[in-house]
């Protein structure tokens, strides 16, 4: 009995999976036509951005704080004290950043699109909307994608900018290196390329996001229990989206060989 239940469980999934895919495909469409909402635009700009500031500035603080405290003694035994700032600045620009910052909207903004939309479905909102004639795409959907794919990126530079200050408070009180050294160490090591690599990465996981969160939402089904379902898949789904389409996005950027550290030295 549970097998076939998770047999339905893992078909439904693939449906709703391709049916996120078809609507990544028609919002683009949509966008070509010049289809946006002004005003929902930017009301989801400021849920996506003003809003999931603080969380996300504290997760990049903490993570650039430990991260700092694994490394500067690694690397102060290895006599390379140096080389912290610019090993820390490397890892947040090209991976930490962008990827803490889209789990954290993940968690807070995907899963508010499934609850939001979810509700709408099954409370008939969706199919009032089709008797105005507006379309859903147009109106629900565009705006969230639109805010994402803007307001993920500029959360990124500011979780990287965090991050690297909370890096070089730790360096400085703790393992006594000096915030001239640690900031010519990022000086060196970090390239434009780095930064625009992590605002690639960014833009793509908010559209991500955006897509999979609204996708769930439009196709909940089953009342309030749906509804929950809906938030909790879209979320994971969201996070597995975020992790392997990484993997990919870093193996086009950074294949081959290279170093940024030698470099920098």
């Amino acid at each position: 009995m549970s097998e076939t239940s998770s047999n339905s469980d893992l078909e439904k999934w693939g449906r709703r999976l391709v049916a996120a895919i078809f609507l990544g495909g028609q919002v683009i469409v949509h966008l070509l036509k010049g289809k946006i909402h002004r005003r929902n635009t930017l009301e989801q700009m400021a849920t996506v951005g003003p809003e999931s500031l603080l969380i996300a500035l504290i997760t990049a603080a903490f993570v650039g704080m430990v991260f700092t405290v694994q490394v500067a003694r690694e690397f102060i035994s290895l006599g390379a004290g140096n080389t912290v700032g610019g090993v820390l600045a490397l890892a947040l620009a090209r991976e930490l950043a962008p990827i803490l910052t889209a789990v954290v909207l993940a968690g807070r903004i995907g899963s508010a699109f499934a609850a939001e939309i979810g509700t709408m479905r099954v409370t008939e909102q969706i199919d009032a909307l089709y008797m105005l004639r507006t379309d859903p795409i147009d109106y629900l959907v565009i705006p969230r994608a639109i805010a994402c794919c803007l307001m993920l990126p500029i959360l990124t530079i500011m979780s990287l900018i965090t991050g690297l200050l909370g890096g070089l408070i730790i360096s400085s009180s703790i393992y006594g290196i000096s915030q001239a050294v640690f900031l010519d160490s990022v000086r060196n090591f970090l390239s434009v390329w780095d930064v625009c690599s992590g605002e690639i990465k960014a833009f793509c996981f908010g559209a991500l996001i955006a897509v999979i969160g609204c996708s769930w939402g439009l196709t909940t089904s089953g009342g309030a229990k749906g509804v929950g379902q809906s938030t909790t898949t879209a979320v994971v789904t969201a996070l597995l989206a975020i992790f392997i389409s990484n993997f990919f996005l870093s193996w086009v950027m950074f294949q081959g060989t290279g170093s940024a550290v030698l470099q920098g030295l």
